[in-house]
């Protein structure tokens, strides 16, 4: 159990100066911060990064044990940067109490801050701005305590932490700038968990190492995460993988939460940037999980601060290595034929009818607490694979397209006249969408592509993308369509899906016996779509639709095709 430290009131956190289950309001946040950068100005310095949907300013701030803020220098001076980033959940508020008790034993303590050393020491206080200010105590259906505290969603209703990619938010719109920016070398995310219940207050989710690869994925399962688990251990918050079971309770075994580039820690991987998310447990008290998040914010900070030359050594080589690379994964996916093992301590799963309705529902015993091994699939191979094209053709029409790219450091050349390129382009066969919108759009889950060769003509203003460049693999990641989380499954190419002309069937008709006679190509696949489908031949509709589709006579070259082009 925390306690409250002996300090002048003004340096006191809401969190200590209450009943260790209060959280700080956005306006206290903030205030306190202001409070240190004005009294500490040589260690801290507390700046905007953007605003909100709603309007509201989003803060970040710098710790450095020299008094050196400038980016550009740190950066010179191949500093290392830790992030940590708090309140993208607000309703999940121990990170931001805890940063907030951090930053300002930085401040009062010489010798923290001296440990330091060269590394500095970056934080967003309250990513999550308007959330924060939705203030209740309803939305945690599970959660104990705290007595009061900010909403998940943002004022357009959208869940940050599936927002990095495709920036509806300006939130994640300043975010993108801001990461790349900086480019840390390690970020830790705090969150809250919701799941099964056990006996650890403190679990984690990382960036999944066959997914970060090259020798910094190895590094993190290898090195890292053994040093994490054994000092949170140390420091009396021993840890657990953030439990993902493979069936209903976690007996059964658990496996890696795989983080796409939509969660925070997915979209550090892009930046070839170690990310941690740190889950508590819902049911632990407040206070218990504000000490473990603080623990482990630490751990994972001193950790970083004596390992930075390998860390930041690993990170070159991974970038070179996307930049170089002759095929790259774009989409992975668990490997169940290969388990790992993990020391477990679980409450026993009990199983008893429900009073309010006709079925066995599920319940965890705290008396009958267990130890024991437990499978722990933590391994992933490559779903998707694709051959790496020399660069990319953007055409510039494509400018929310364009935009994203320039918030994450792409370099890009615009071309100044009219050039000719041979091309590898994605024909869209089918895709398939989610039965409802998912995070303001409708995700495609699915999709068939269907690659060809062709000419093109690039016209000036359009843009040509070298992978030979730090932000390869954020660029493939992007602009594969296979992707997990191309802009293309969130829908920012829908238009090319539409067929823009029409036909009138009575016209049509005739029209329709003309092309099955002179198109032998056409004619063949309607033959076969005929023995496939013998219930649509009294379908006028499906029958015209199909050959208006198929047809040359009548074809629309942009209808379908994936207009980023592949230069290979």
């Amino acid at each position: 159990m925390s306690t409250t430290p002996t300090l002048a009131p003004q340096f006191l956190t809401p969190y200590e100066t209450g009943n260790q289950n209060q959280t700080a309001s956005w306006d206290e946040c903030i205030q306190f911060y202001q409070r240190l950068a004005v009294e500490f100005p040589r260690t801290l310095q507390f700046f905007e990064i953007g605003r909100s949907d709603a309007g509201r300013p989003i803060h970040a701030g710098v710790v450095t044990a020299d008094g050196v803020f400038d980016r550009k220098q740190l950066q010179s001076e191949g500093r290392p940067v830790f992030f940590n980033n708090n309140g993208i959940h607000p309703g999940e508020p121990e990170g931001i109490d805890g940063c907030m008790a951090l930053v300002r034993d930085f401040c009062l303590q010489p010798e923290r801050l001296a440990a330091l050393g060269r590394t500095v020491f970056l934080f967003i206080p309250v990513y999550n701005v308007d959330g924060c200010v939705n203030r209740q105590n309803t939305s945690r259906v599970n959660q104990d305590g705290p007595e009061m505290f900010g909403f998940r969603g943002n004022s357009l209703h959208l869940d940050l932490n599936r927002d990095f990619i495709k920036c509806d938010s300006l939130n994640a719109q300043a975010f993108n700038r801001f990461f790349s920016a900086w480019s840390p070398d390690v970020m830790v995310d705090t969150h809250t968990s919701n799941g099964a219940d056990y006996q650890y207050t403190m679990t984690l989710i990382q960036t999944q190492a066959d997914k970060l690869g090259s020798a910094l994925g190895g590094f993190l399962r290898e090195t890292m995460l053994p040093a994490i688990y054994t000092q949170m251990n140390e420091r009396g918050w021993p840890t657990c993988p953030y439990v993902n079971p493979v069936q209903d309770i976690p007996d059964h075994g658990i496996e890696d939460f795989l983080e796409t580039p939509r969660f925070s820690t997915g979209y550090a991987a892009l930046h070839h940037t170690i990310g941690f998310m740190p889950e508590t447990h819902m049911l632990k008290p407040f206070a218990d999980r504000y000490a473990s998040m603080r623990a482990l914010v630490e751990t994972v900070l001193d950790f970083t601060i004596a390992n930075a030359a390998q860390i930041q050594t690993l990170r070159a080589q991974a970038r070179q290595a996307a930049a170089s690379s002759t095929h790259t994964a774009v989409s992975w996916k668990v490997d169940r034929n290969r388990a790992s093992s993990f020391l477990f301590k679980g409450y026993q799963a009990v199983y008893r009818p429900s009073v309010i309705g006709h079925y066995t529902r599920l319940g965890y015993d705290r008396s009958q607490p267990w130890e024991k091994a437990i499978p722990y699939f933590n391994h992933f191979v490559s779903d998707v694979t694709v051959t790496r094209p020399k660069a990319y053709l953007l055409p510039q029409a494509w400018r929310a397209v364009i935009e994203r790219l320039q918030w994450n450091g792409v370099q890009m050349l615009r071309i100044e006249k009219a050039q000719v390129f041979e091309v590898q382009t994605y024909q869209i066969e089918s895709v398939q969408s989610r039965p409802h919108a998912y995070e303001g759009h409708m995700f495609y889950d699915q999709l068939t592509l269907v690659s060809r060769q062709q000419t093109v003509q690039a016209v000036p203003g359009d843009y040509l993308i070298d992978l030979n460049q730090p932000q390869a693999r954020y660029v493939m990641e992007t602009l594969e369509p296979q992707a997990h989380d191309s802009f293309f499954r969130w829908g920012f190419f829908n238009s090319v899906l539409e067929k823009k002309e029409a036909y009138s069937d009575y016209v049509f008709e005739d029209t329709a016996a003309e092309i099955l006679r002179d198109e032998p190509v056409t004619r063949a696949l309607f033959e076969t779509w005929k023995s496939n489908h013998p219930e649509l031949l009294n379908n006028q509709e499906a029958v015209l639709d199909f050959i208006f589709t198929h047809c040359e006579r009548f074809r629309e070259p942009e209808w379908r095709c994936y207009p980023v082009l592949r230069i290979i």
